[in-house]
């Protein structure tokens, strides 16, 4: 593996790593249940769902429009 991807690696497992204790310190130590995690991971999944969704629609949206106002080409 070289040097670029062993850094990628590193920097997602960290990520995950940090993640993980950030979900331990909010169960553990705040007394966040894990229900309510739960229920929050999923409310913030839909809304990138949807974020995403509304994203989507507007590209296609302004690829519709550049379509139909196009000039058509000289004769």
């Amino acid at each position: 593996m070289n040097r670029p991807a062993r850094r990628y690696v590193r920097t997602i497992v960290i990520g995950v790593f940090s993640l993980a204790a950030l979900l331990w310190i909010a169960v553990r130590q705040f007394g966040v249940s894990p229900r309510e995690l739960l229920d929050l991971l999923m409310a913030t999944g839909l809304v990138v769902l949807l974020v995403i969704g509304l994203a989507g629609a507007a590209a296609l949206l302004w690829v519709g429009l550049r379509k139909l106002l196009r000039k058509p080409p000289p004769p």
